[in-house]
């Protein structure tokens, strides 16, 4: 796929808040296409709202995938290309891109376009004075899973489940990356798991500290392009400790 023209950059509008969307991406080079072609459309209609920033963060990729974010996305204006020497796993990844995130709203977005890049902008309309964290939620009763196996299914519910239980919230999806966040919760809540487990554990240390959460029902479809970096034994086995500290929270009120 060729490059896109150079934007032009729209001038910004008084007031206008600044929206943060941090891309992890790790071994992309057969889905970096993809999500050009799914985020373009997106960021063109985003800028209209927001002033917007994308932060990539390459996290230590074997192959083409840091020269393919510089061919496609150097001359897209707000954008920020960074990369880990080595792989640190998603966790850190989002730690890297929040750290430098500078907007008034902070986004996650996987790279592999498995929620559509479209969300983002109707999650960011979500937030407000009573919504902190707006999600992605295919576990929702109005959402929906699109060609992804039966047991993945099995599991991700069970363990959603259980958060359900023992915090706060009537939420139905705790495992989803793709998020929009008022920048307040990305720089006072502190995560210490490098692994997916990241993106659970933020979230319920959120809703811990009186964070708000409003979920969108959600399609969720098997990736095209590229496979899966989720060790699946590694993932259950972070979970249960999550819940273990999670349970000894209720406890003891010692800080998970």
């Amino acid at each position: 796929m060729e490059n896109h023209k150079p934007f032009k950059q729209l001038p910004l509008k008084q007031g206008m808040q600044k929206l943060s969307i941090v891309i992890p991406c790790y071994n992309e080079e057969e889905g970096i296409p993809q999500l050009v072609q799914q985020l373009n459309p997106v960021a063109e209609k985003l800028r209209k709202i927001y002033e917007l920033e994308l932060i990539f963060v390459d996290d230590g990729s074997k192959d083409q995938t840091n020269r393919l974010l510089h061919q496609h996305f150097d001359n897209w204006p707000g954008t920020k290309i960074v990369k880990h020497e080595v792989n640190k796993n998603l966790g850190a990844a989002l730690k890297t891109g929040f750290a430098q995130a500078t907007g008034d709203l902070v986004a996650a977005l996987d790279s592999d376009c498995t929620y559509n890049p479209a969300l983002i902008a109707e999650m960011a309309e979500m937030i407000d004075t009573d919504t902190d964290i707006a999600t992605v939620s295919p576990y929702h009763p109005l959402g929906k899973v699109n060609n992804v196996s039966a047991y993945r299914i099995f599991l991700s519910k069970s363990i959603s489940r259980l958060y359900r239980m023992l915090v706060p919230a009537r939420v139905y999806t705790f495992t989803a990356m793709v998020r929009v966040y008022k920048k307040d919760v990305v720089k006072n809540i502190h995560f210490s798991s490098d692994t997916f487990l990241g993106v659970t554990e933020l979230m319920i240390k959120a809703l811990l500290h009186g964070y708000r959460v409003k979920e969108l029902p959600t399609e969720l479809n098997l990736r095209t392009f590229g496979t899966s970096k989720m060790k699946t034994a590694r993932v259950i086995g972070d979970h249960l400790g999550l819940i273990a500290r999670l349970i000894r929270y209720k406890v003891t009120r010692k800080e998970i």
